[in-house]
């Protein structure tokens, strides 16, 4: 670790704290290796740029030969803008106007819809003159907080498979050509059986479709967050994937693809985020560490009850003793409670791990306080991808109001 150490201080020295820090090579690793757990089948990887959009960020996965995910239409936009053909994104939605689904097949990406009513709507309008993509709900319960569950009964996403007997009709009525169908049950998901009992599902679902040309399985991957931490295995869940692809097909009578949407799992490892010691403040009760930063740049752990590692990067053998990491946010903003670190002192620097998803994306200005810069650590090169917000920069797109006067 002590490359990645030496590059993240200079990274603090250069461009100053608090900021977010990716490593390229950690990215490109991950791809690698689904690529290799799953070239049994031919499988396709779409990046769920929900997760991390910078659009360097974005051309570097692209280069990798992955697809991209979109939710937006504005992720869409910058999809296209960072190089992806429209051909590799997918849009998934949900809770959307008619109207964006409109303009995201007027820029020619694959659509996957998640309501019968629009589906509804879409195939009156259009037929099957533009295939899409379904989005079921299993109804499965999976990975780890009930927040990042998306397969479950109460959850606002996909149509149920109970209602595939009402989807059929829709098609059948309004002549929409289905030619995939997706699922997603969460994040966090250790068990490769559950993967497994949604493809068993898909492929029933599938049955009733035959123009389809993929499965989607969604993602979930689980990544480590400390050590001897559990993670997905890929490496089995690509062999089983294989097998059952290769039994269904015969049944199916034509080869299908499969496809991921991997977000977290690609990005989460590259990313940290670098923060200064503001003040050590000793209470009755608790020896708190007061950082430079707060929710409004890492929200994970106060939103997701998330674990994020710790370094003191700038007393790394120091004693340890316990500490509970706060920001300067005026709300409770605890990155850990009661957490065993090296001894540190005012201004310090420390590391955030596993910051790389859902960090700066979910980052605000909260506060009035601004957003921090990003860079990207590329080739043992440091370079900055995201300038840091100024206070001009919390002014912009504000006008002062205008006085109506009443008739």
């Amino acid at each position: 670790m002590s490359g990645i150490n030496d590059a993240l201080r200079a990274a603090a020295d250069q461009f100053g704290t608090p900021l977010y820090v990716y490593n390229s090579a950690t990215i490109t690793g991950q791809y690698e290796k689904l690529v290799k757990a799953f070239s049994g089948h031919k499988t396709r990887f779409f990046y769920a740029c929900k997760a991390l959009s910078n659009v360097s960020i974005l051309r570097h996965i692209h280069s990798l030969g992955s697809g991209l995910d979109c939710v937006s239409i504005n992720e869409v936009r910058l999809g296209l803008h960072a190089g992806f053909a429209p051909g590799d994104i997918l849009f998934t939605p949900n809770s959307v106007t008619f109207e964006e689904l409109i303009e995201a097949k007027d820029l020619g990406v694959n659509l996957n819809i998640d309501n019968i009513s629009l589906l509804e709507r879409f195939g009156a309008t259009f037929g099957g003159s533009y295939p899409v993509c379904v989005r079921l709900n299993p109804h499965i319960e999976a990975g780890g907080n009930y927040k990042i569950q998306t397969g479950h009964i109460d959850s606002k996403f996909g149509i149920s498979i109970h209602q595939l007997r009402h989807l059929e009709r829709v098609v059948k009525g309004t002549g929409l050509h289905v030619k995939g169908l997706h699922m997603h049950t969460g994040s966090e998901i250790k068990d490769v059986g559950v993967f497994m009992r949604a493809l068993e599902i898909l492929f029933d679902a599938a049955g009733r479709f035959p123009e389809l040309d993929f499965l989607d399985l969604g993602s979930g991957f689980k990544v480590p967050y400390k050590p001897g931490d559990a993670e997905t295995d890929v490496d089995a869940l690509g062999v089983q994937v294989a097998a059952a692809f290769k039994t269904f097909e015969k049944e199916y009578g034509r080869p299908l693809e499969c496809w991921f949407e991997p977000g977290k799992y690609l990005v989460s490892e590259s990313g940290y985020l670098l923060v200064n010691v503001a003040v050590v403040k000793q209470t009755t009760a608790t020896v708190f560490a007061g950082v430079n930063s707060g929710f409004n740049h890492l929200i994970r752990p106060m939103f997701y009850d998330s674990y994020h590692h710790i370094s003191n990067l700038t007393n790394p053998k120091g004693t340890g003793r316990l500490y509970t990491v706060v920001g300067n946010i005026c709300e409770t903003d605890t990155f850990a409670w009661d957490r065993l670190l090296p001894d540190i002192r005012e201004n310090d620097l420390l590391a955030f791990h596993n910051a790389g998803a859902y960090g700066f994306e979910m980052s605000s200005s909260f506060n009035s306080r601004t957003r921090p810069a990003e860079v990207l650590l590329e080739g043992g090169q440091l370079r900055l991808i995201r300038r840091r917000q100024t206070f001009e920069d919390l002014l912009a797109g504000q006008v002062d109001a205008e006085v109506v006067v009443q008739a």
